[in-house]
């Protein structure tokens, strides 16, 4: 009994098997060979190019495009410089501008979005306040945003730190300090550049940067796995030799 305790007391589980933890090799010319074995047609890069120009408003490297290699946009080109110049508004804080070229392409694009319409107001309080015409601010506060913040409380609590801004001589100090940087208005710009898009049938992101993404993901994982030729400059796509 002693001998079977002292034996089970001083057991060790069995170590598992060692496993080979040495990366596979690929070279660049088996490598090479793979991706040539890859056939991806012209007529997919060519959407996949036009894609990205409408999305991000490119509008004479679209109608270029068009007329080089016969690819058809998904919208009608012109409708891009009414989204830029909208987008142009919003960003050199001509919000009330902004607003009436929006009705004018599609009013449904802020009826049936209250979130968007209330961001638009309330960076159009921010250029008031920005501006100095307290006064103004607190009046178009009370009159244009309240109402919608009794509405919605989420809409309510941006609204209070919006107005906070008036209460600080130096914004700096202001926990909502920055609603007045540059990046406020570009948020504000591009929520509105998704939901015109998004009102002509049209991706809100392009494509592109998504294939991209996937792209270093996909290295990534290989990484752990095979040694290979691996694209580290995406603007290039040059392949490096496998660092081994």
């Amino acid at each position: 009994m002693a001998a079977a305790w002292w034996n089970l007391a001083n057991y060790r589980k069995p170590a598992p098997p060692i496993r080979s933890t040495k990366k596979k090799l690929i070279t660049r010319d088996d490598w090479e060979k793979r991706l040539n074995d890859v056939k991806i047609r012209k007529e997919d890069t060519d959407r996949l190019v036009m894609n990205f120009l409408v999305t991000e408003g490119y509008a004479e490297a679209a109608e270029k495009f068009k007329m080089e290699s016969g690819t058809e946009p998904e919208i009608d080109l012109a409708t891009i410089k009414d989204r830029m110049a909208v987008n142009k508004a919003v960003q050199s804080g001509n919000v009330e501008d902004a607003i009436e070229m929006v009705n004018d392409l599609n009013p449904e694009i802020l009826d049936t979005n209250p979130q968007l319409f209330f961001h638009l107001q309330q960076q159009r309080l921010i250029e008031l306040i920005r501006n100095g015409k307290v006064e103004e601010a607190l009046e178009f506060a009370q009159e244009e945003l309240a109402p919608m913040g009794e509405e919605n409380q989420s809409f309510l609590e941006d609204l209070e730190k919006t107005v906070a801004l008036l209460a600080f001589e130096d914004v700096s100090k202001c926990p909502a300090g920055a609603l007045l940087d540059v990046s406020q208005r570009l948020k504000t710009a591009s929520e509105v550049n998704a939901a015109i898009l998004t009102s002509q049938n049209h991706e809100k992101d392009p494509k592109l940067p998504s294939l991209l993404k996937m792209l270093i993901w996909v290295q990534d994982q290989l990484d752990e796995k095979v040694y290979y030729p691996r694209i580290t400059n995406l603007s290039t796509a040059a392949l490096e030799n496998p660092a081994v």
